[in-house]
């Protein structure tokens, strides 16, 4: 099986990338994409301006020819970064499939070797465009490039900026999948166009909330990036909010809300006022007597004992505290 020749432009190749919707390519390549590459991202593969624009063009005429291969989709593997969670209705793609059934696939999807398994393939971009044909049972267009992980992720990164219809967590998920994967972050920063500060919140959110609960609450469209380092940001300041916000998402009235109310059920359950507990704790004996009195303050615990019985406390004590300390220390672990 060929492979499309000087494959290896990642830049270059993401010029061939539209919206998934937009089914017709145009036939004169537009130049605004490329002169909205940020310069992070030049620099870092080391291309020309001129070099893009060449290549580009090359691969606009190669599809629009027909070029490229025709595969079968049972060969081909997600990316290994996912960056999309799954929308509240499938009927938005239900359209796009019937649109791929009655006109059939227009633009290839990009491709690379699959890095372990033998004559098998991964997507760099077209994903919905490879799920319909596989649900319909139709070869897949593709062009074949190869890539390092990280030209993946940077090529990712830009074909789904050019859409923009990642929603802000998508992006946040997709940043720890990265980091998770040992990509550089300056790869990070130019598959996702953001510079240092916002890396930096779109990493606390990932690593503060867990992913499971991120995927529960979904996609949320309309929630954007001050809400969510709110939550992030309470979250942080209180651990064992993680546990109410498992709670919230258990509830099955919430789990069948739309993802932007689940995110707003969640935020509320959060910044709920606390119960409070009481600063000072009287421990009674079974005659009636205050056998222990216990005051708690920031940094500090004091205990005061009977002084009839302060002796065999304190060796109680001394015996029960390190089990007792052991016993606190993997209740944190386990959170």
């Amino acid at each position: 099986m060929s492979k499309t020749p000087s494959g290896k432009s990642i830049i270059a190749n993401f010029a061939l990338s539209t919206s998934d919707v937009e089914q017709v390519p145009n036939p004169r390549p537009r130049l605004e994409p490329v002169a909205r590459v940020g310069a992070g991202v030049i620099g870092a593969t080391q291309r020309t301006l001129s070099d893009i624009r060449d290549e580009r063009d090359r691969l606009l005429a190669l599809v629009a020819a027909g070029g490229g291969l025709e595969l079968d989709p049972t060969l081909i593997d997600p990316s290994p970064f996912p960056d999309r969670l799954p929308d509240d209705t499938d009927s938005a793609f239900d359209e796009f499939k019937k649109l791929i059934a009655e006109e059939g696939q227009k633009l290839s999807i990009q491709v690379r070797t699959h890095p372990t398994a033998p004559n098998r393939y991964q997507i760099v971009y077209g994903h919905r465009r490879w799920r319909a044909c596989r649900d319909l049972g139709l070869r897949v267009k593709a062009i074949l490039t190869e890539l390092t992980d990280a030209e993946l992720v940077v090529a990712q990164g830009i074909e789904n900026a050019a859409r923009q219809d990642l929603s802000w967590i998508e992006r946040a998920l997709f940043v720890g999948r990265m980091d998770q994967a040992g990509i550089r972050a300056r790869d990070i920063r130019a598959a996702l166009s953001v510079d240092d500060p916002e890396l930096a919140r779109l990493r606390q959110v990932c690593r503060t909330i867990p992913n499971d609960l991120i995927e529960a609450i979904g996609r949320a469209p309309k929630v954007g990036r001050p809400r969510w380092v709110e939550l992030a940001t309470t979250v942080a300041d209180e651990n064992i909010l993680v546990g109410r916000i498992r709670e919230t998402l258990s509830d099955d009235k919430v789990s069948c809300l739309p993802s932007d109310e689940r995110f707003n059920r969640v935020l509320v359950a959060v910044k709920a006022k606390k119960v409070s507990r009481p600063d000072r704790v009287e421990m009674k004996s079974p005659d009636g007597r205050i056998a222990v009195r216990a005051s708690f303050s920031p940094g500090q615990v004091k205990l005061t004992f009977d002084k009839s019985s302060s002796g065999v406390i304190s060796d109680f004590l001394k015996d029960e505290l390190p089990s007792l300390i052991e016993r606190f220390l993997v209740r944190k672990n386990e959170r």
